[in-house]
């Protein structure tokens, strides 16, 4: 991760029209940046705007109110839209919804055929993407054959196949089962750490605590953001914004009640397992002495 930012939101506010002379207000004044090699998480109950705030990443929508800059190009710029957008892809909620074509590898080359790619190099882009997510082996199948997982992990291979710099999830692991929502988590660590950024949009407190940084929305607003050990150690305030925190601080901080010696301060399943061994290391040693 560096300094310097991709992505720029700067004062967005946002409403649906929801007729000629009604409207809903969903942003009000959100500002922050994305910076290049981050894993960004933005969290919030249903309604809080954190879809809708994703959604202004690529300039599917466009603020009201404010600019959105993404590489210094303003998404109101709608000539560049297509710059833009390569950029930084999208994977939605509902697979079903991205796949287009009746073969996996035809799905994949469907964004760079309507840019028109160069046949070699859209079979060389193919190849990389579908490798990239595992999923090579099932290049000649239907798409609507494979798990929900799997459909997934097509999703990304389309937006890979753009050779974008952000990946932006818009909630995709919410209508997964526990293994292919674990699928695409694999798919998401590897490409972060191969230099790419991140921003999950995501209800799931486990998938927030992997992040780098986290940001709370609430009412259109941005309520609470830092490290995910930051963020996760306000559960009153989490509560107030009808949040959970992750499995493991909720056991933590169970556990420290009643052991005080063990640190409320965790937020990873591992982090849990270590600090058990580590007091019943330092108890088996008390009682050897």
């Amino acid at each position: 991760m560096t300094n310097e930012p991709l992505i720029r939101i700067e004062n967005v506010s946002f409403s649906y029209q929801v007729n000629h002379e009604q409207q809903i207000p969903v942003l009000h004044g959100v500002s922050f940046e994305v910076y290049r090699g981050e894993h960004l998480a933005i969290i919030g109950h249903n309604g809080s705007g954190k879809s809708t705030i994703s959604k202004h990443l690529n300039g599917i929508l466009t603020p009201r109110e404010g600019d959105v800059w993404v590489n210094g190009i303003n998404t109101r710029d709608k000539k560049r839209m297509h710059e833009i957008r390569s950029l930084v892809g999208m994977v939605f909620q509902h697979p079903d919804n991205q796949l287009v074509a009746t073969i996996v590898e035809e799905d994949v080359a469907f964004g760079l055929e309507n840019i028109g790619v160069p046949p070699e190099e859209m079979k060389q882009r193919v190849d990389f993407a579908l490798e990239s997510v595992g999923m090579s082996a099932f290049r000649h199948r239907p798409p609507h054959h494979l798990s929900g997982g799997q459909k997934q992990r097509i999703a990304i291979a389309g937006v890979l196949a753009m050779k974008p710099q952000c990946l932006v999830m818009d909630e995709a692991t919410s209508m997964l089962d526990s293994f292919g929502r674990q699928e695409i988590l694999a798919v998401v660590r590897r490409l972060h750490r191969e230099g790419m950024t991140i921003v999950n949009v995501t209800h799931h407190m486990s998938e927030a605590a992997a992040a780098d940084r986290v940001i709370v929305m609430e009412g259109g607003r941005i309520a609470l953001q830092g490290t995910p050990r930051d963020v996760f150690a306000q559960h009153e305030r989490l509560r107030e914004l009808h949040l959970d925190v992750p499995d493991a601080s909720r056991i933590a901080a169970w556990v420290h009640r009643e052991v005080p010696a063990f640190s409320p301060a965790l937020i990873h399943n591992e982090e849990v397992v270590a600090e058990v061994n580590r007091l019943t290391l330092k108890r088996a040693e008390a009682s050897g002495s």
